[in-house]
C-alpha cells in the first residue's frame, strides 16, 4: 500500500477558477486536485517525485461573495528587465490602477472562510534515483515540514493574494453538516495523472473528472475516479 500523507489548510478567501470562464473569475464549489497538488508543492517539492491527490475532505466549504478587481493585461519583459538590471534602459512598468491601460477591471466569485484536508500519495518520476530515492523519505521530509510549518513559497487558493495556512493533519478531520453534492465535470488537472510516472517532461495537458462530493468527502484518486479527456472521451 502506498502511503499517504494529510495536510489541514485554512484561509479567509479562495478562488479555483472555473477554465471555462474566460473573463470573469468564478470559483468551483470546492478545490480541484490540481489545487490541492499547488498547495502541497508550495510545502515540499522536488523533481524527483509527484504528489498524487488521493482525497479532500471540505471541512468548512465557506460561503460565496462576489466583488470588482483590477487585474493586468500584460507581464513584465524579462528582457526589458534584464537591460534595466544592467542599466541600458528604463523597464517599462505596468501600472494596474483603475483607468489605466494595462488593466482591466473584472468580477470575482469567489469564497470567504474555508477549511480542507487534502489527503495525498507520494511517487516517485523517472528522474528519481532507485538506490537513494524512496518514497518514505518524501513523505518524511514533507510531514516535516508541514509540521513546522515550513513552505518554499507561501501557499494560496487559487489566486496569490489569497493566502493559506497549513499544518500536518494527525487526525481525521471533523465535518459538521458535511457537504454532499453532485458538482458534475471538474477540473482534475492541467497534467494528466496516468503520465506523470512515465514521462520525464510532462506537458501541460488538462484532464477533468465526475466531482461527488459525500458529507464533505470527495474521491480523487484516479484509480477510482472517471478521468474525462478532452477529445477522447470518457475512459
Amino acid at each position: 500500500m502506498t502511503p499517504s500523507l494529510s495536510v489541514r489548510v485554512w484561509g479567509e478567501f479562495a478562488c479555483f477558477t472555473r477554465p471555462e470562464m474566460k473573463v470573469e473569475r468564478v470559483s468551483y464549489r470546492v478545490p480541484t486536485p490540481s489545487a490541492a497538488r499547488g498547495v502541497l508543492e508550495a510545502i515540499f517539492w522536488e523533481p524527483e517525485m509527484y504528489y498524487l491527490i488521493d482525497s479532500i475532505t471540505v471541512v468548512k466549504p465557506g460561503k460565496w461573495f462576489s466583488f470588482r478587481r483590477n487585474e493586468v493585461k500584460k507581464v513584465v519583459s524579462i528582457d526589458e528587465a534584464k537591460k534595466c538590471m544592467t542599466g541600458k534602459e528604463e523597464v517599462e512598468p505596468i501600472r494596474a490602477g483603475a483607468g489605466a491601460d494595462d488593466a482591466a477591471q473584472r468580477n470575482m466569485l469567489a469564497l470567504a472562510d474555508v477549511e480542507y484536508v487534502f489527503t495525498a500519495e507520494v511517487r516517485l518520476t523517472r528522474k528519481a534515483d532507485r538506490k537513494t530515492d524512496n518514497v518514505p523519505k518524501y513523505v518524511d521530509q514533507v510531514m516535516s515540514r508541514a509540521a513546522k510549518g515550513k513552505c518554499a513559497h507561501r501557499p494560496a487558493f487559487g489566486c496569490r493574494e489569497f493566502a493559506a495556512n497549513f499544518e500536518l493533519a494527525e487526525e481525521p478531520p471533523t465535518v459538521a453538516n458535511g457537504l454532499s453534492e453532485d458538482l458534475g465535470l471538474m477540473l482534475y488537472d492541467v497534467f494528466d495523472p496516468t503520465n506523470r510516472k512515465t514521462d520525464r517532461n510532462v506537458a501541460p495537458k488538462p484532464v477533468f473528472f465526475d466531482a461527488v462530493v459525500t458529507n464533505g468527502w470527495m474521491d480523487c484518486h484516479p484509480d477510482r475516479v472517471q478521468i474525462v479527456r478532452p477529445g477522447t472521451g470518457r475512459v
